[in-house]
């Protein structure tokens, strides 16, 4: 088992509480395991500028659970932050909606103002939208038609 200055790298415990970049840049070099979980831990404790490239070098990780926690910690820093760097929004559009960075597209779209978003972001958020809009339109519709139904039928509503 690896353990590095009190964190346990091979089952993750306690990575969460990570707040050293360098620490975080050292496990990497010695390809450590739970890196993804560590990235999170940094998000709550560092800023956005010493995090970012740290996250987008995790979301490269070969575990494919790491990997997805790399993508959590994008989602973090949206929230958190209130803004991505431009690095970050790259990385989060070169994997696409679906997958791994779905929820941390989701977040950014949520948490990042408008004004702040690249245009990639910007038509990603009115997508969203304008399908969030429909699919709202044509559940109403279906509730409506069931309304009727229920009414012809003499069941009432």
């Amino acid at each position: 088992m690896a353990v590095s200055l009190g964190w346990d790298w091979e089952s993750g415990e306690g990575l969460l509480a990570l707040d050293s970049p360098e620490e975080w840049d050292a496990a990497f070099g010695r390809g450590e395991a739970g890196l993804g979980t560590a990235v999170i831990g940094l998000t709550f404790h560092c800023t956005l500028a010493e995090v970012s490239p740290r996250i987008v070098r995790a979301m490269q990780l070969p575990d494919a659970g790491q990997r997805g926690f790399a993508f959590t910690a994008a989602g973090h820093a949206a929230r958190l932050n209130g803004e991505l760097t431009q690095e970050l929004f790259a990385a989060l559009r070169a994997e696409g909606p679906g997958g791994f960075a779905e929820n941390a597209i989701g977040d950014t779209l949520t948490f990042v103002p408008f004004r702040k978003l690249p245009p990639w972001f910007k038509w990603r958020w009115m997508y969203e939208a304008v399908r969030n809009k429909l699919e709202a339109w044509w559940l109403q519709s279906v509730y409506a038609i069931e309304d009727v139904w229920r009414a012809v039928r003499g069941r009432g509503a």
